[in-house]
Parts: C-alpha cells; structure tokens; sequence
C-alpha cells in the first residue's frame, strides 16, 4: 500500500475533486502570507473562500452574458444619452438597479424611428441586469417566431416556451418587423400571454400601436396582446433624428474637408 500523501501534495488532489479551482491556484501564496503575517485560521480560511466565490461570480456572469446573445460593446456607459433629449437617463438607469419591475412581470417598450438607439438602450439595460444577478436573452422577434413555429410545427411549443421561462428578461429587437402574410405570428401571442405578469419582456419598435395590426392575424389578438404587454408597462419613445444618419452624415463632412474634391481641366 502507498503511504499517504503529505497534506501539501494532497490538498490539490482534494481540491480538484471539491471543484475549487481558485482555491487550489492560489492557497499557496496565501498560506505563504498567512504564515508570515501569523493570520488566525478564520482570515485564511476566509480570504480563500473569498477569492473562490468572487471568481465563480466571474465565470457566472459571463457564462450567462454568453448565453444571452446581447450585442458586445452596446452598454448604458456609452450610449449618447444627449442625442435623444426624450430619453430620461435617471429612468433608464433606474430600470437597471431595480429588481421591482422584473418581479411583477412587467414590460419595457421602446418606440422611435430606425437609427435612434432603441436596440442599444434595452441592450444596455440587459448588460446591466447581468451584472446584478438576473438571467436576460436578446433576439431578432422574426428569428424568435420562426423558432417558435418550428416547435409548435413539431408539437413542442409549450416546452420551448418553458426553455424561455428561465429568463427573467426577454429582450425582443425590431418587433413590429414581424408580418402577419408572412408567419404565423400567433405563436408570438402565445409566449406574450404565457409570460404575463409572470417573466417581463423588453421590445423595440418603429410602428405604434396602431399599426400593430399588421403583425397579428386578427384584430382581438392584437387588442390582447397589446393589452397584456402595456400593463405593467414603462414606454420609452425616442422620437429624434436617426443617430445612425447624423453619424455618418458628420463623417462625409469630416471626410470632405480633409480631403476636398479637386477638379481637372482635360480639355
């Protein structure tokens, strides 16, 4: 039989099968300080299992911003909060350090004309949600519904709408793109009615209300659905010029006084 192993050649072994990878890298460095500085047992012990769930929240946090298919880069820190005057930064904010809304279910709809921001600022809201714990998923709305009618078309449409449960955010872009002649939007309906007052939804849109009408196949659909989606409700409406337009109209002018257009004679 093999003599035991010396408790210092040991602990990694231990600490693999535990599942403590940071305590394993780093208690020897640690314990290095503990036995210089004379640290009682408590600060060591404590000072590992801080650095051990600090990194686990690391690795938790990008493993659901990885599932949550946001768009790297759009956050609240660099969203040009002064190109959209109507847009309350102070509210925008506040919807990122609240839990209250996402507990009772409710809504967050983001209205204005293409260019202006609107995929950006409910990005950032979920960026930030992430960071505070909570489980968000962005996607396209016409990528959603064809997702959900190949469940429904294959009998599972109540178990992929359950996979969508466990978000406390859904976070759908470019709502009003979806088009009543070209999908079977009912099952978009459905996920509105099964999450309501139960999980919350982020969604942006160029149309109003009134024109939602083109997006569900019968008017009583499209009364509910907006019934069930403005309960609850914070709307934003960014009604400005489109930001993606002044941006490049503000780089054809940078452009053109860098470099003038010349002129030549070849007669």
């Amino acid at each position: 039989m093999n003599a035991p192993l010396a408790h210092g050649a040991a602990l990694p072994l231990m600490l693999t099968e535990l599942r403590l990878p940071t305590i394993r890298a780093q208690w020897q460095s640690v314990a290095e300080a503990a036995n210089r500085e004379s640290w009682p047992a408590e600060r060591f012990l404590s000072t590992l299992l801080d650095m051990e769930m600090a990194e686990r929240e690391i690795r938790r946090i990008e493993r659901h911003r990885n599932e949550s298919q946001l768009p790297p880069g759009k956050l609240c820190s660099n969203f040009d909060f002064a190109a959209v005057p109507s847009l309350s930064k102070a509210l925008v904010m506040a919807m990122t350090e609240a839990d209250a809304w996402l507990e009772q279910g409710g809504n967050l709809l983001v209205f204005g004309p293409p260019g202006v921001g609107k995929t950006h600022v409910i990005a950032g809201i979920g960026h930030a949600l992430i960071e505070r714990g909570k489980r968000v998923y962005f996607t396209r709305t016409t990528d959603l519904v064809q997702r959900l009618q190949a469940a429904k078309r294959d009998l599972r449409l109540p178990a992929e709408i359950a996979k969508l449960d466990r978000f406390d955010l859904l976070l759908l872009d470019d709502f009003s793109y979806v088009r009543r002649d070209q999908t079977e939007s009912n099952v978009l309906f459905e996920l509105i009615a099964e999450r309501y007052e139960r999980r919350s939804i982020a969604l942006t849109a160029n149309q109003p209300f009134s024109e939602w009408n083109q997006v569900f196949p019968e008017p009583a659909m499209t009364v509910a659905a907006i019934d069930r989606l403005v309960h609850h409700a914070t709307i934003l409406e960014l009604n400005v010029e489109s930001y993606r337009r002044k941006t490049a109209e503000a780089k054809r002018t940078k452009n053109a006084r860098r470099n003038p257009a010349t002129t030549t004679d070849d007669n």
